[in-house]
Order: structure tokens, then C-alpha cells, then sequence
């Protein structure tokens, strides 16, 4: 079976890609920290800000279910494709991460009655 050869540009811009949508999220994420933080200088100076409480348990929830899936969809691609083989933990790291969350979202104390006392 012949090798196809892929033109050099074709490389250089295979090869580019990546980069570019790492430059570009790096900048979403920099722009949107940025409005973020003057959005807050600003409720702080006029007087109107409450920091906003970050509820655990939804984000392992939501976190653990993502993850789980992503992982076991993962899991079994690899699986099919090469077997047991290192590629495997691409799919088993996830896998395990998820699940650890939904453990931890089953375990974890109910401090919404305490939310109201601060």
C-alpha cells in the first residue's frame, strides 16, 4: 500500500491549528477575567455586591456526570479500537475522575440549611 504524501503546507497548517485555538481560548478566558473583575470593582464602589456562594455539591454533580460519560465513552473506544493498552487510561482517567466526583456528591453534608445564618 503507498504512503500518501501530504503537502508541507498542508503539514504546517495541521500543525497551526491547535496553537491557534489555544491562543484564542487563552484570550476568551483573559477578556472575560478582566470584564469580570471590573464588573465587581464597580458593584463594590456603588455599594451593591454580594459575592455569590459556590455551591459544591451541583458542581461535583454536574462535574461527575460529564466526566463519567466523557469517560466511559473513552474507555470503550480505546477498548475497541487497541484493547488493553496505555491508550486505555485516555479513556479511564476521566472515567475514574467522574466517578470520584459522584461519590463525593453522594457524601458530602447538605449545608444549605446553614446558608441563611452567615
Amino acid at each position: 500500500m503507498e504512503s500518501a504524501l501530504v503537502s508541507s503546507a498542508a503539514q504546517v497548517i495541521i500543525a497551526i491549528i491547535p496553537i491557534v485555538g489555544i491562543v484564542i481560548g487563552g484570550v476568551v478566558v483573559f477578556f472575560y477575567l478582566l470584564w469580570r473583575h471590573r464588573e465587581i470593582s464597580l458593584q463594590i464602589k456603588t455599594g451593591c455586591y454580594r459575592p455569590k456562594r459556590f455551591n459544591i455539591k451541583l458542581f461535583s454533580l454536574l462535574t461527575g456526570l460529564l466526566l463519567t460519560g466523557i469517560g466511559l465513552v473513552l474507555t470503550l473506544l480505546f477498548w475497541v479500537v487497541q484493547g488493553f493498552s496505555y491508550p486505555l487510561l485516555g479513556g479511564l482517567l476521566p472515567l475514574i475522575i467522574g466517578v470520584s466526583f459522584l461519590v463525593f456528591f453522594k457524601f458530602c453534608p447538605d449545608n444549605s440549611k446553614h446558608d441563611g445564618e452567615a
